[in-house]
C-alpha cells in the first residue's frame, strides 16, 4: 500500500478537486483507491470535502461503500480555521490521525490523503501539516494556483518540502486568472521548471511515472 498526500500552497487552491481527479485517474489504471481527510474544519453538520471524496471513492472501491464521511476523518471542527485554532479545546491527538491512516490503508492499494490548508498550517502548537506528511512517509503532490502571486507561494512550498526531505511532485491547478497565467507566471515556470504540469493535462503521466513503474 502506498500513500499520496495532496497538499497545496494554501486554502482554496483546489486540493479536493485534484484529489477527485486522482481517484478517477488511478481507478482507470486498475488501482484500488482509498481516501482520507485527516482534519476538516468549517464543519457544522457534514464534512463537505470528506463527503465529496468518499462519494467519488465509493464508485470505484467496494471496500469504502459502507463508510460514512466521519469514517474517513480523524477530526472535524466547526470553526473554519487552521486546525490548532479550530481545536479550541486542544483535543487533537496525532496518534489518532496516524492510526486512522493505518486503518484505511488496509482497504486500498493507494490511499489519497488530503491535507488542510498549506504545508505550514499548525495542527498543534508545534506540529504542522508538513510534520504529518513526514511522519506518514507519504509521497506528496503539491497543488499550486494560477493566480497572480503564485510563483512566490510555489517556490516557498517547494523549499519547505525539500528542507524536510519529502518525496514530492507539484502541479498547477489552472483555475484562476487562466488568461493572465500565460503572461505573468508561465514564462518563469517554463524557464526554471520546464517539467511543470497542470492538473488538467498531466495527472495520467504523473500516475504512470509515480505508481505504475515500480
Amino acid at each position: 500500500m502506498q500513500s499520496l498526500f495532496i497538499t497545496a500552497t494554501g486554502t482554496n487552491v483546489g486540493k479536493t478537486y485534484t484529489t477527485v481527479k486522482l481517484i478517477e485517474a488511478l481507478a482507470s489504471k486498475g488501482l484500488a483507491v482509498g481516501v482520507y481527510k485527516p482534519i476538516e474544519t468549517g464543519v457544522t453538520h457534514t464534512a463537505l470535502d470528506a463527503t465529496i471524496l468518499l462519494e467519488t471513492c465509493k464508485k470505484v472501491n467496494e471496500k469504502f461503500k459502507d463508510l460514512k464521511p466521519q469514517d474517513i476523518t480523524a477530526y472535524t471542527f466547526p470553526l473554519p480555521a487552521a486546525p490548532y485554532c479550530a481545536d479550541v479545546d486542544h483535543t487533537i491527538d496525532i496518534q489518532k490521525i496516524i492510526n486512522k491512516h493505518e486503518e484505511l490503508s488496509k482497504l486500498c492499494d493507494i490511499l489519497l490523503v488530503e491535507g488542510a490548508g498549506g504545508l505550514m498550517v499548525p495542527i498543534t502548537k508545534e506540529y504542522m501539516m508538513i510534520n504529518l506528511i513526514k511522519e506518514l512517509d507519504a509521497k506528496t503532490l503539491l497543488v499550486t494556483p494560477s493566480r497572480l502571486g503564485c510563483i512566490n507561494d510555489t517556490v516557498l512550498s517547494i523549499l519547505a518540502l525539500k528542507t524536510f526531505d519529502i518525496d514530492f511532485d507539484w502541479c498547477v491547478n489552472l483555475h484562476e486568472d487562466k488568461k493572465d497565467f500565460k503572461a505573468v507566471t508561465q514564462p518563469y515556470y517554463d524557464e526554471v521548471f520546464p517539467e511543470w504540469w497542470s492538473v488538467e493535462s498531466g495527472l495520467h503521466r504523473f500516475i504512470s511515472q509515480s505508481f505504475l513503474n515500480h
